[in-house]
């Protein structure tokens, strides 16, 4: 997110009317000013008028904020699995490790005995029953257990890969399962025996764990009876399905596919800057073996990361996703602090170097780092974005110009973003695009659908890379919030040419964690859902390097409708449509005659469709409960032709996508 967020004053008053008119709707009594109209809405579908939207307009922006990957889209089961969270100084808590047993039959603590280096804290457990009678452990044994982040999610049949490090002063007998919530249900388990010889030094254990029931709260326990001292470290458990086989939860990457998002922004934000830079994201602490991975408090959203979701996985879920990586850097400013350019020279090196573990070949010093992770051919990193609406801080533009110079001298080609506006670029403080970012009420991000239209048409262009509905009629996730953003998308499309990229802000949120509202996805352990934002966002994923047409509404007394027109290509079966897009941001019906001037081909007799969001009340949201209430509707589109009268729903976004005899303006 960025770094100042400013709500419109407005937004309590217009929430106030948004409610009167759920109220009036969803009673259905007609208010005076709910009566239906008619309107004219012109589409200018030839080739001279036609411009080609930017092949990379619409992606997503990931931040770690709300747990959305810790406990989230990184598919990891156990929190705080190498015992860092608490600090380095030990004896440390352990939080979300509990221990079982009392203190008569096994003490925990940490120390700093660990194996590696960067993560020197590993946890003790001096068993002091055992199984006989004098001094007998509890049945099924004592240890401890890690309830993962609000619980675990075990699915019957599903396999889950264990990984531990272990040391032990004697013998071992120590069983891992998994199990429910209150450590009754037993759903797998597997016993590590061994000689005091064979954990006399700290030896990496793996095997597999198959479910045998469903369990949607579960943790993982390590339980012994056995009279010693054991010591573990980086604990983990993940489950073998995931995304692409690369340790992405298989359901909520899939909502980010079906978005077909172009770029992926990472890792944020405040995320990358932290509020002091000891807590900013450091690639390089990021990558290589996870067990090395030192992790970091996210001080600005407050929470442990283990960083398992490090540079590399960024890199690796962008390919994965088909996208372009858009990688923002920490150009040496928090929210607390700033390095001056004098003594920034460190960072930009730094920076530099990350671009070379992405991009150089597998035998130059940090290429190698990525190959002997797995990928040895580079990832197309192409855009580097300098800082996060950082332009107002004392030092950003000194800083900025440093990163700039070392960036293009060893990769001229790399697309550089700046966080400074558009009225600072200049040949001394270049910038090949710059940095939008715009929260705000729904009634004034409505009101944005014409921000860019007075932007002179040079170069650079936007990046809004993040924005979105806040305030009262947000709340959750509306619809009132979603169509006023659908209604800015459409300004940004008609703007193309001078906005070349966006993403809204922030994507994921883990219900038990909710550090802001609205999301586009909820999800917590075992369910998610799409807000209806995240569900607006299925009607601007074909227009990525689509074919944009003027568009022309003619209205009277109504200015709650905007429209846009673009051809698109169906990569599927080839297929070509002509979609026009309205957004009826009021609670007027419109009866509304499309007219289509300049089309150089026919409209097939059948294989239209429109689509429609909406639902009883601006205000609604889906939920847990309710996941599709608010949800596209597609049904067939009769009697389609050049002239048409279709009829568009209060509060609501519609698709029209009518199927064309050929796709010659597909791409341009």
């Amino acid at each position: 997110m960025g770094v100042q967020r400013q709500r419109d004053p407005v937004a309590s008053l217009f929430h106030a009317l948004v409610v009167a008119c759920a109220l009036c709707w969803a009673s259905s009594a007609r208010c005076v000013e709910g009566q239906s109209q008619t309107g004219q809405l012109s589409v200018d579908a030839s080739q001279q008028n036609t411009r080609k939207i930017p092949d990379k307009m619409f992606g997503i922006f990931f931040e770690e904020i709300n747990h959305a990957g810790a406990g989230g889209l990184w598919a990891e089961l156990v929190s705080n699995r190498g015992f860092e969270a608490g600090g380095p100084n030990t004896p440390s808590n352990i939080d979300p490790w509990l221990i079982i047993g009392d203190e008569s039959s096994i003490i925990v603590g940490t120390d700093r005995t660990s194996c590696f280096e960067r993560n020197p804290v590993a946890l003790r457990m001096e068993i002091l029953c055992d199984s006989k009678r004098t001094n007998a452990c509890p049945s099924g044994g004592v240890g401890v257990y890690n309830p993962g982040y609000w619980g675990m999610n075990i699915e019957k049949g599903k396999v889950y890969k264990v990984r531990l490090h272990i040391r032990s002063s004697d013998a071992v007998s120590l069983t891992v399962s998994l199990t429910s919530s209150d450590g009754l249900q037993k759903l797998a388990a597997h016993t590590i025996t061994g000689s005091k010889k064979s954990f006399a030094k700290w030896t990496k254990i793996e095997f597999h764990l198959k479910s045998s029931q469903n369990n949607t709260n579960s943790r993982l326990q390590l339980t012994t009876s056995k009279t010693g001292v054991i010591w573990l470290d980086q604990v983990s458990v993940i489950p073998l399905d995931t995304y692409m086989g690369h340790g992405f939860r298989k359901d909520l990457s899939l909502m980010l596919a079906n978005l077909k998002p172009q770029f992926l922004k990472f890792p944020g934000g405040n995320y990358a800057m932290g509020n002091y830079l000891r807590n900013a994201f450091r690639w390089s602490e990021t990558v290589g073996p996870w067990e090395e991975r030192p992790g970091h408090f996210n001080d600005a959203w407050g929470y442990w990361t283990d960083d398992g979701l490090g540079f590399f996985e960024f890199l690796q879920l962008a390919e994965d996703l088909g996208a372009s990586p858009v990688w923002v850097v920490n150009d040496g400013a928090s929210l607390n602090e700033e390095v001056s350019t004098a003594t920034v020279a460190s960072l930009v090196k730094d920076v530099v170097n990350g671009i070379e573990f992405a991009r150089g070949g597998p035998k130059t010093p940090w290429g190698s780092v990525r190959a002997a992770m797995g990928h040895p051919q580079p990832f197309k990193l192409d855009y580097v974005s300098i800082g996060n609406q950082e332009c107002w801080m004392l030092y950003y533009r000194g800083n900025y110009q440093k990163f700039y110079s070392a960036i293009k001298a060893a990769y001229p080609d790399i697309n550089i973003i700046s966080s400074c506006d558009r009225s600072t670029i200049s040949p001394s403080n270049p910038a090949d695009l710059y940095d939008v970012h715009v929260y705000t009420s729904s009634s004034n991000m409505f009101s944005r659908t014409s921000m860019f239209d007075n932007t002179p048409r040079s170069t650079p262009k936007a990046i809004v890379s993040e924005y979105a509905v806040t305030g009262n009629d947000a709340g959750k996730g509306t619809l009132v919030a979603a169509l006023a953003e659908a209604a800015f998308l459409i300004g940004l499309e008609r703007n193309s040419d001078v906005v070349e990229m966006a993403s809204c802000a922030p994507l994921f949120v883990n219900d038990n964690d909710r550090r802001w509202s609205p999301d586009a996805i909820v999800f917590n352990s075992w369910q998610h859902y799409g807000c209806p934002n995240y569900w607006m966002l299925h009607f601007f994923k074909d227009s990525s390097g689509a074919a944009l047409h003027p568009t022309t509404i003619q209205i009277s007394n109504y200015d709650q409708l905007v429209a846009s027109a673009i051809t698109w290509q169906n990569a599927k079966d080839k297929s070509t449509y002509l979609r026009v897009k309205v957004v009826n941001f009021g609670n007027r019906a419109v009866d509304l005659n499309i007219s289509v001037s300049g089309m150089a081909n026919g409209i097939k007799n059948s294989g239209s469709k429109q689509t429609v969001l909406t639902s009883s009340s601006p205000l609604d949201e889906n939920s847990f409960q309710q996941p599709e209430k608010v949800v596209p509707v597609s049904s067939p589109l009769a009697n389609v032709k050049q002239q048409m009268g279709v009829s568009v729903r209060p509060y609501s976004l519609s698709s029209f996508d009518l199927l064309l005899e050929a796709s010659k303006h597909a791409s341009i």
